[in-house]
């Protein structure tokens, strides 16, 4: 005679059906999900038929002197919230489209370096607070940011595992701050990409991932892979927007672009630093001071920085190229920013104070000014 309390094959059989069930309903709503973030990121690319996005708080967060160079530690994001959210404002203001939120080496290998690891969940978390904020008000886009882990070694498994371990914390905390999507950023290596990427279809909840590699001083990555046919391996692979961010300046950026603009069918992103970089000097990383003659990263790039005039340039000829997501990475300003926005064809606010050098004294309408001024002090001038 059958135990009252044991369980039936008929029984274990319906149990099945029902898990089945569920999981299938799960992984309807997760589809679901992701459908709805992604159709919001898209709709926001297809509707102005671009993106553009303000990077770069970190060294312009260095530059007014609320941030340390060397370990690059967002630690303002604590100690002076308020600059963080004027940051933000201010680049809304010059004509981002997206709040990327301040979390880059906000990691916990960063943390660790400068023994302040048990602030690692507060930082995210208040920098994703920040910057959702300031993206509610404004209507921009909000962003997630993971980044280069700098513990990951392609053969080194247990590197690799403490990677994986360091996004998945931190895109837990960016879905529950409600982003619209996460970009993983500055990767040296395709592998590392790829697991960025994994870590945010596992457990981002089906938000969208924009997905940028560093290029360095090579045609190819760290892990010898072509910047193109690194950029299809991330398209392939899932993330709704991949290219190159950081590291390489307009000149030496663009022509990579075009070749990852052949391969890719979907948006691609373009975010270099605005440093003359040349076929001399490819990376920011390999600038000479003029003067000295020595190396210029960090403290003395801006003796290398772009004018307004070629970052116009260079966002003609993204457009001209189809690059959908562009913006400027570390080195970035305001200013840059409007700029960039402008040669998109927008009018941001900002714009209401775009230059007109034909109010200057100087050198502006002679008709209006003194010859005094416009002919005779132009000449003591030059």
């Amino acid at each position: 005679m059958a135990d009252n309390n044991s369980t039936t094959a008929a029984e274990l059989a319906a149990i099945g059906e029902a898990l089945k069930t569920i999981q299938h309903t799960a992984h309807a709503e997760k589809q679901k999900t992701h459908l709805v973030y992604l159709r919001r990121l898209l709709e926001r690319l297809s509707n102005a038929r671009s993106l553009v996005v303000a990077e770069g708080y970190l060294f312009e967060l260095e530059r007014r002197g609320y941030l340390q160079a060397g370990a690059f530690v967002p630690e303002v994001v604590l100690e002076h919230p308020q600059l963080v959210k004027t940051l933000h404002e201010e680049f809304v203001h010059a004509g981002s489209d997206v709040v990327l939120a301040f979390t880059y080496y906000a990691h916990r290998e960063k943390l660790r370096v400068v023994g302040k690891e048990d602030m690692l969940e507060r930082i995210n978390r208040k920098a994703l607070s920040i910057a959702g904020e300031v993206a509610r008000a404004t209507g921009a886009l909000f962003a997630g940011n993971i980044c280069n882990s700098t513990v990951y070694a392609r053969d080194d498994e247990e590197a690799k595992a403490t990677a994986r371990s360091m996004f998945k914390e931190q895109v837990e905390w960016a879905v529950e701050a409600g982003v619209d999507y996460i970009l993983a950023e500055t990767f040296d290596e395709v592998g590392e990409a790829l697991l960025a990427l994994q870590v945010i279809k596992q457990f981002g909840k089906g938000t969208p991932a924009v997905v940028t590699l560093v290029p360095g001083a090579r045609a190819v990555t760290f892990d010898g892979v072509p910047y193109p046919e690194a950029c299809l391996m991330l398209e392939e692979a899932g993330a709704a927007v991949v290219g190159l961010n950081c590291g390489r300046g307009p000149e030496t950026m663009l022509p990579l672009i075009a070749e990852v603009r052949k391969v890719c069918k979907g948006p691609v992103a373009c975010l270099p630093v605005p440093y003359r970089t040349s076929d001399q000097s490819k990376t920011m990383q390999s600038l000479v001071n003029p003067r000295t003659g020595e190396k210029s990263f960090p403290v003395d790039l801006p003796a290398h920085l772009v004018g307004r005039s070629e970052v116009l340039e260079f966002g003609l000829q993204c457009k001209r190229l189809g690059v959908e997501y562009v913006g400027l990475c570390c080195g970035n300003c305001s200013h840059y920013t409007r700029t960039l926005a402008e040669s998109y064809g927008r009018q941001p606010p900002a714009s209401r104070f775009s230059p007109d050098m034909s109010q200057h004294y100087m050198y502006g309408d002679k008709t209006r000014f003194k010859k005094y001024n416009t002919e005779d002090l132009v000449a003591a001038k030059h």
